[in-house]
């Protein structure tokens, strides 16, 4: 069965818009954070892994950093567990941390590499720990203390901030055409494991590759102003600004702190879309409208 006229012209509309940002992104690096709803929903994992190996097929170089969070609660309730976090962050104890390892490094790390595989692309799993990739250090939360002395210091556990990524590993990756999935766990100088933020992860990895884009899947449109708008194009000046008046808060400010460092430090753009949308990589990369929204370290016309 041949296509009808117009749908061969949509077709060939979609491959010719395609065409020069395959262009502009081959043999880049592109650093994508996976998690949300993508990485439940069994229709949006495999529109995931296809995504990323199509765009190793033309040329591209994805390296996946993924979270991991509901997973590792559903295993910590039927372990009997109890999940307490502050200011977003788990608390993580030694038992806490035995739970974040086997489900972040071994159960969910390896269903995304056996779908990237299946979909036809060469995939291997990784932590921070391997191979020295992630070096960590203990992550303290300061709180303004009510009497107005001191901060109080609150010691969360296990919940660690990046300190160093050997990137040379995800070279020899790229180099090898093996596509580089990373959970977000670290090592420190005491020998203690951390579980980290897999959005600041993912933003410390595109800085130290030089990545040309990070890319990071949320259960939201992208960034709103204050009337629920869609904030598009950004530069970091502009979000500087969004962040002074109160515009961006709570679950968003770290993925925009990540994004911000990120163009602040030599990567050419930072993109937040919606991981809900079928192929959203896919369609943030290859056309002319994109989705979400675009943050650069300057305005972009």
């Amino acid at each position: 069965m041949s296509l009808s006229r117009d749908d061969a012209t949509n077709v060939a509309q979609v491959l010719t818009e395609a065409l020069p940002y395959i262009q502009r992104f081959t043999d880049k690096t592109i650093v994508i954070k996976y998690g949300g709803n993508a990485m439940v929903d069994e229709a949006l994992k495999r529109n995931f892994a296809q995504d990323i190996v199509m765009m190793k097929l033309v040329g591209m170089n994805p390296v996946v950093v993924h979270g991991g969070g509901p997973q590792i609660g559903k295993v910590l309730e039927e372990l009997n567990i109890e999940s307490r976090f502050v200011d977003g962050m788990r608390i993580t104890d030694s038992k806490t941390m035995d739970v974040v390892q086997m489900v972040l490094g071994g159960l969910v790390n390896q269903d995304i590499v056996s779908l990237i595989n299946q979909n036809g692309g060469q995939a291997v799993g990784l932590t921070g720990k391997d191979a020295a990739l992630i070096k960590a250090k203990k992550m303290l939360i300061e709180r303004a203390s009510p009497d107005l002395k001191a901060p109080e210091i609150l010691d969360i556990g296990h919940v660690g901030e990046v300190v160093n990524v050997n990137q040379h590993i995800i070279d020899v990756c790229v180099s090898s055409d093996i596509i580089p999935v990373i959970a977000p766990i670290g090592y420190g100088d005491d020998n203690e494991t951390y579980n980290i933020n897999a959005d600041l992860v993912a933003g410390k990895i595109s800085e130290a590759l030089n990545a040309e884009k990070l890319i990071l899947l949320t259960n939201v449109p992208g960034l709103e102003d204050k009337e629920g708008n869609l904030l598009t194009g950004l530069s970091a000046e502009d979000v500087d600004k969004l962040i002074e008046d109160g515009t961006i808060t709570g679950g968003m400010l770290p993925k925009i702190e990540c994004a911000l460092s990120a163009v602040k430090n030599g990567v050419s753009t930072a993109q937040i879309i919606d991981g809900r949308i079928p192929h959203a990589v896919l369609l943030e990369l290859l056309t002319d409208e994109g989705i979400g929204t675009l943050i650069s370290k300057s305005a972009q016309s």
